[in-house]
């Protein structure tokens, strides 16, 4: 069973019928029981930083995230939530990844909204998927480059699309919106 994390962002739902569509049962659950036992963990989110995080902790949430064991894949939001610390709204985060979340410099064509390229992919997360394979964003932060960079890509600078470390997987892009390229990564993901 595929366990989908409740904690009041956006896009939850898109992300059950993707893992539903490919054949998984999977749940949209805060109950830690169903979190701790599941075989995987998804974190998706649309939304803000700091009402995100005040909300993981109000539920004791941010302990149950960063104590799995199981693969477990943040998406957008829940990938900048499993960092350090987000410039939205001054916020320190989960801290599984040791990177900052910034702002993308101030200029007229952000938030990053569309689709671009990803590259540099290493990890099985992306088997079967071709360097520069196009793939949906909407965020107006992004993950810094580390030794955790799974996958790059460039808008107004390069930056993080995707991290690892041990079983955490996170991408900044949504593959639920990705076609049958992000079809793919969920599938590759989901069979981790």
């Amino acid at each position: 069973m595929i366990a989908i994390i409740k904690y009041n962002a956006g896009n939850v739902k898109s992300v059950y019928n993707a893992v539903t569509r490919l054949g998984y049962e999977a749940v949209i659950t805060d109950n830690f029981d169903t979190l701790k036992n599941a075989d995987k963990v998804i974190f998706p989110g649309v939304g803000e930083a700091r009402s995100a995080m005040s909300y993981l902790k109000e539920k004791g949430l941010d302990i149950v995230i960063k104590n799995l064991k199981q693969p477990t894949l943040g998406i957008c939001l829940g990938q900048q939530l499993m960092c350090t610390y987000s410039e939205e709204g001054n916020t320190d985060c989960l801290g599984i990844f040791p990177i900052q979340v910034k702002l993308f410099p101030p200029t007229e064509i952000v938030p990053h909204m569309g689709w671009n390229t990803i590259y540099g992919l290493s990890s099985k997360l992306f088997e079967n998927i071709e360097e520069n394979s196009d793939i949906y964003y909407v965020h107006s932060y992004y993950c810094e480059l580390s030794n955790f960079s799974i996958a790059k890509t460039d808008y107004i600078l390069e930056y993080s699309a995707a991290l690892n470390k041990n079983n955490f997987y996170a991408t900044q892009f949504h593959p639920e919106k990705s076609a049958g390229i992000g079809e793919q990564i969920l599938k590759n993901f989901l069979s981790l």
